[in-house]
């Protein structure tokens, strides 16, 4: 049970609480992946709690001394907060340098240490940036580690944020990861997310724009291309009795079109030859495979 207080209720609807939980379930996902793989070790994140508080209760529930990071929201107005404990983040560091982890002392770190997690916070805001889509197009941008939570002047006393509780596990290191965001930037955004009654729940235009914000972010990424020639069919016994300066004969006519295929997905054809000094090839048809 929780008490409700009636001085200060809370704004955030049931449908406000389920798109952020969608938002943050996605963030959680990602940085399990994230921290996996930049640590080599195994990690779990996962959301446990959304709540509406003041900041100065957000603020006097965490511990005297954790790591907080100040988080601008372009083009939101306001400050986030990203918080969890100290010795989560030491145990991070000694795990990117090799090291087992292992109990750590609650301490500041050292200028060598702070490059270190700076470079993780980079992609756990990345990360936030994308599970925030959604919602909001937003560029969450670190500032400097504090680790006194009354030094961090991200709201007023009284003002409301949303308060996102996340169990965090690195290696054998388990702490509670939070997110604070002001309510009064994040609100409009989550009451767009609403549907307007009696109209179609899907607005035409966002579907466009993030069709558009897909096309864009899918234009950057690199594939690789092959280009091959029809198959040549052996027998085990002639592929094990293969060697070096061994011939194979091509099945592949002369003049036939060469596949082209990325990704394994076969896309067009195309004619070999030569571009100055390097081989080539030259596509003709992009009449995509069906399976």
């Amino acid at each position: 049970m929780v008490p409700y207080d009636f001085r200060r209720p809370s704004k955030l609807s049931r449908e406000h609480i389920r798109a952020l939980q969608m938002a943050y379930e996605t963030f959680a996902r990602r940085m399990t992946t994230v921290l996996t793989s930049s640590l080599r070790q195994v990690c779990q994140v996962t959301i446990t709690d959304i709540s509406q508080q003041s900041y100065e209760e957000y603020v006097t529930g965490l511990e005297a001394q954790t790591l907080l990071v100040p988080l601008t929201l372009p083009p939101l107005a306001g400050t986030g907060v990203l918080e969890f404990s100290l010795p989560t983040a030491l145990t991070a560091i000694d795990h990117m340098l090799g090291g087992p982890g292992g109990q750590q002392a609650a301490r500041t770190l050292t200028d060598i240490e702070i490059t270190l997690i700076r470079g993780l916070l980079d992609q756990i805001t990345h990360t936030l940036r994308y599970a925030l889509e959604p919602i909001a197009a937003v560029t969450p941008t670190p500032g400097p580690i504090e680790y006194n939570p009354q030094f961090v002047q991200a709201a007023g006393a009284t003002d409301a944020v949303v308060i996102g509780e996340f169990d965090l596990l690195v290696g054998a290191e388990r702490c509670v990861m939070t997110l604070c965001f002001p309510l009064a930037s994040l609100l409009p955004k989550l009451m767009a997310q609403r549907p307007r009654e009696g109209a179609d729940s899907e607005d035409p235009r966002a579907a466009q724009a993030v069709a558009r914000r897909l096309r864009d972010r899918l234009g950057d990424v690199p594939l690789d291309v092959s280009i091959r020639f029809a198959p040549v069919s052996l027998s085990p016994e002639r592929i094990l009795s293969l060697a070096a300066g061994d011939l194979l004969t091509l099945d592949h006519r002369a003049g036939a079109p060469l596949t082209v295929q990325a990704g394994g997905i076969t896309f067009g054809s195309a004619v070999a030859g030569k571009s100055g000094n390097r081989l080539a090839a030259l596509v003709v048809d992009t009449t995509q495979e069906n399976a």
